[in-house]
């Protein structure tokens, strides 16, 4: 493809691109395709002969969109938010055009340094001292493995410079609440503690986990001849955006000596808003924090925000120096290869530079208070229908709900939730997620696509009371 072609068939997908978050709201949220359909109607072989753009601009409409359960939609309420504003979209569209590549500060100087400033926007814009350096990783699974991967290093004074934990005499152990996501067990695992040494730990009525039981737990392995490692605190979790009282988990993790990561994937965008900053209370206690722009906050996927106390450790254990990277700018700026696990990096900073330019501190904070707005006056509604109830608190813009029909309990009340929330999701007029929490199926109502209002949110509860109370 010629400049010239890249031309008219750019401004053609920009059109197209516009016209799609145009009429969004007019398209079934769920994708209604059945496993198979898309690639059935896919060439086998690849086309032998160059073949024009249009060709490709008439499958994006005939089989790509119908394939598509549209997460920018005003009615999705699915997962989590994962807003990708136009002007993050267009920065992801530069990082593409320029098609550079971070391996050294020297083989792209501006990726490094633009990096450098806006994790540093984001630290001050969520309230984090001067204490605490950022790297852009690409999502939070990767920044938890490289935060346990760290936790191990400083326990057994850089073991991977010896026999790694094979030669350990005494395993290591990683502690999380049985609420954290699933990629903490996944990085412990892949991080070499094995399974035997992840502890799960009691939660609260409310779904945080207690500190008590942590101490309980980490005093058992100490007397067990195991040596206590690290600790996830989650901010926001999956399920039910609960909060684990980070400031007491801390206190039993210097007790211990243990490495302190708070997963704050989703709700670390909050922290925007100075009144939500009480949810990580202590965070600055921690040794690391992840937190997700990609999700609520706007930035199209993937750019996730990883912050440490100590860099220097963080580079010792990820620092790779080969020959051919090696120049005279090292020693004297950043090389963001030795802060993570890939060597090349994407230019992900201009997608985060372009959102915060374009929004300003103030725009965001209005859309994400517009949510939460909006999560509680669901909420409310929910609490005074009458075989309604919101199961989990709503800190921030997730609500739990189920409903519960006189002399429906166990199984049958789970059969249900979950046959409700598919006829939700199948009229695609809206898209839901169900999940279990306390041991049994609810549905969670997760506000916070860009294009949400409150009339997205009252439409919603009109089709959930229709589908539920039927039965």
């Amino acid at each position: 493809m010629t400049p010239d072609e890249f031309r008219a068939a750019g401004h053609q997908l920009i059109d197209w691109i516009a016209d799609y978050r145009t009429r969004v709201a007019a398209l079934p949220v769920m994708a209604r395709t059945e496993p198979g359909d898309i690639r059935a109607r896919l060439p086998v072989a690849p086309p032998g002969r160059p073949e024009g753009f249009d060709g490709v601009f008439r499958d994006l409409d005939e089989l790509i969109l119908p394939g598509l359960t549209h997460w920018q939609h005003p009615s999705f309420f699915g997962y989590f938010p994962a807003n990708a504003g136009l002007a993050s979209v267009l920065g992801d569209f530069l990082s593409s055009g320029l098609g550079v590549l971070g391996l050294s500060w020297q083989s792209s100087p501006a990726l490094t340094e633009l990096e450098e400033v806006t994790t540093d926007w984001v630290r001050q814009m969520v309230g984090l001292s001067d204490g605490w350096s950022g790297v852009i990783q690409d999502t939070a699974s990767t920044s938890t493995l490289v935060a346990l991967l760290c936790a191990r290093e400083r326990a057994t004074g850089f073991g991977l410079a010896r026999g790694g934990l094979q030669a350990e005499n005494r395993p290591l152990v990683v502690y999380a609440s049985a609420q954290s996501h699933s990629s903490v067990e996944k990085a412990a695992l892949l991080a070499g503690f094995g399974r035997d040494n992840v502890r799960t730990i009691a939660h609260d009525a409310a779904y945080a986990l207690r500190p008590d039981a942590l101490e309980d737990a980490v005093r058992q392995d100490v007397a067990g001849g195991r040596r206590p490692c690290a600790v996830v605190a989650t901010t926001g979790t999956t399920a039910s955006t609960t909060l684990d009282p980070v400031g007491p988990i801390a206190a039993v993790a210097r007790r211990h000596g243990l490495w302190v990561h708070v997963d704050a994937a989703m709700a670390g965008s909050a922290m925007i808003l100075p009144e939500c900053r009480w949810m990580w209370e202590g965070v600055e206690a921690a040794d690391s924090v992840v937190l997700n722009p990609h999700k609520w906050l706007g930035v199209a996927f993937d750019c996730s925000l990883y912050y440490v106390r100590d860099p220097e450790h963080l580079v010792r254990v990820m620092s790779t120096s080969p020959s051919y990277l090696r120049s005279a700018a090292d020693g004297r700026a950043k090389n963001y290869r030795d802060w993570g696990i890939p060597l090349g990096r994407r230019f992900r900073a201009l997608k985060l530079w372009c959102l915060i330019r374009t929004e300003g501190v103030s725009g965001l904070q209005a859309r994400l208070r517009r949510d939460i707005a909006n999560a509680r006056w669901l909420a409310d509604q929910v609490a005074a229908t009458p075989g309604w109830r919101v199961v989990a608190p709503v800190p921030l813009q997730t609500v739990c709900v189920r409903h519960e029909p006189a002399g429906l309990v166990g199984d049958d009340l789970d059969r249900h939730t979950r046959s409700w929330a598919d006829r939700v999701n199948r009229s695609g007029a809206a898209y839901l997620t169900p999940a279990v929490l306390g041991g049994r199926w609810m549905v969670r109502v997760s506000i916070g696509a860009e294009r949400t209002e409150r009339e997205h949110v009252e439409a919603l509860w009109q089709l959930v009371r229709r589908e539920a109370e039927r039965d």
